[in-house]
């Protein structure tokens, strides 16, 4: 142990050599590293003395060293990844998609398009979204990726609530009808307050119902604005008592408003309360079609190919079973039937809330004030032409009723105005975008 302890103890090295056979080979390899420095100061010192003798050679020398390395790091910090930054914006969008489709529709939803792609050397939308899918980086590989939402199903609640309209207003008809004098006014009162708040129970749920998540990135939660209600709500009242009303104006003044309240059109606003069910199902095979196409396509444009006819063949579904709706109110009703009006209104309303069911409200506010507002002016210069003077402002209103009937001005109004949001719903209701959030409505 005595041995061992001198051999451990410190002490000053007695000789320069190596003290085993690891360190020896330590020592050489820097000897030789040693020898390639010097060999290169050498080398270094040689040229830069020959330069010397140029003159210009040690600066020409100098700048070019001098500016490689800085325009090396210049070239590597422009030269950046333009794919990965527009990952790292929509990053969250990357890492919740199940496929390809639905970047392009986040992306599309942003504003993205075609022009904006082809700065990132792309042809199309989904072209880029294909690349940015394909390099998405996301934390756990093993984890399971989220699977596409399945097609909206048949509720029992949105179902039984599309048929609480039509149910309560028939009830209300046939009270009507069963009344006189002040009992018939409160059947009138109670009837319209309680088929008002069936058609906003049944337009709040299901297939026309505002969106119960999240809308897609870039866009707002859709909602029902007040004035659109009020639009509607007017647009339904004017089926009820518009015609008459505008008689009345149109020939015996303010002196035919009380027989125009008595001798109530009953029969469109039955008819239409009726088809809120239908509208109710042609908005789900709608919703339910294109979801199945979203998850089929394989591009934006085939999207938009798929949906199309499904949009169009809905809204054509539904044109026929509110022709029929009014031809049956009609008949039991022992009116006339009004299918320019039924049809018509119809159609502007299904259109104004499929738009605001996927998140487009402006439009349909817009163009249901504008409808709203063409009726309310022909029934006011209608009553005004009675002042002394004004007889000049009924001359358009009396010139189309004089050529086809009374029905032809809410008809013209809500025709033209459905036929804008027609053109408009074909440009919007057929991108990925308005369909890519997952989930059904209420």
């Amino acid at each position: 142990m005595s041995e061992l302890g001198e051999l451990d103890r410190p002490g000053t090295p007695n000789n320069p050599g190596a003290w085993d056979e690891h360190s020896e080979e330590w020592l050489m390899g820097a000897a030789e590293t040693n020898v390639r420095a010097a060999d290169t100061d050498a080398d270094t010192d040689t040229d830069t003395d020959a330069d010397t003798g140029t003159g210009t050679g040690t600066t020409t020398r100098t700048q070019s060293q001098t500016t490689a390395p800085s325009s090396t790091r210049t070239a590597r910090r422009g030269t950046g990844d333009p794919v990965k930054a527009l990952m790292h914006r929509h990053r969250e969008l990357c890492e919740r998609a199940v496929d390809p489709l639905e970047i392009a529709a986040g992306l599309e939803a942003h504003g993205v398009t075609d022009r904006t792609a082809a700065r990132f050397r792309h042809r199309d939308v989904f072209s880029l979204a294909e690349e940015m899918y394909a390099r998405v980086s996301r934390e756990a590989e093993t984890a399971p990726r989220p699977t596409p939402a399945p097609a909206p199903g048949v509720r029992a609640d949105w179902v039984l609530l599309s048929l609480l309209p039509g149910a309560l207003c028939a009830a209300t008809v046939t009270g009507l009808n069963l009344t006189e004098g002040r009992v018939r006014l409160a059947v009138a009162t109670l009837g319209a307050l309680a088929v008002a708040l069936a058609v906003r129970a049944a337009l709040g749920r299901g297939p026309l119902g505002p969106r119960s998540h999240p809308a897609p990135p870039g866009t707002y939660p859709s909602h029902t604005p007040g004035s659109t209600r009020a639009w509607t709500y007017w647009l339904l009242a004017y089926a009820l008592l518009g015609d008459d009303l505008l008689t009345a104006a149109l020939t015996g003044g303010p002196d035919g408003f009380p027989a125009a309240v008595r001798d109530l059109s009953t029969a469109p606003v039955m008819a239409l309360t009726l088809a809120c069910a239908p509208a109710a199902w042609c908005a789900h095979l709608f919703a339910a079609g294109a979801r199945r196409k979203l998850a089929a396509s394989r591009g934006l444009a085939d999207f938009t190919a798929a949906v199309k006819p499904l949009l169009l063949g809905a809204f054509a579904l539904f044109l026929c079973t509110s022709a029929a709706l009014a031809a049956i109110s009609a008949k039991v009703l022992h009116e006339p039937a009004a299918y320019t009006t039924t049809v018509t209104l119809g159609a502007l309303l299904l259109l104004a809330r499929l738009l605001t069911a996927h998140g487009f409200t402006h439009a349909p506010a817009v163009v249901l004030g504008a409808a709203t507002a063409t009726e309310a002016t022909a029934l006011a210069t209608a009553f005004a032409s009675h002042l002394p003077g004004c007889a000049f402002l009924a001359i358009p209103v009396d010139t189309v009723v004089a050529a086809w009937s009374t029905a032809a001005v809410p008809a013209v109004a809500c025709g033209v105005a459905a036929l804008i949001l027609l053109l408009h719903a074909t440009r919007t209701l057929t991108r990925a975008s308005a369909h890519a959030m997952p989930g059904e409505p209420g």
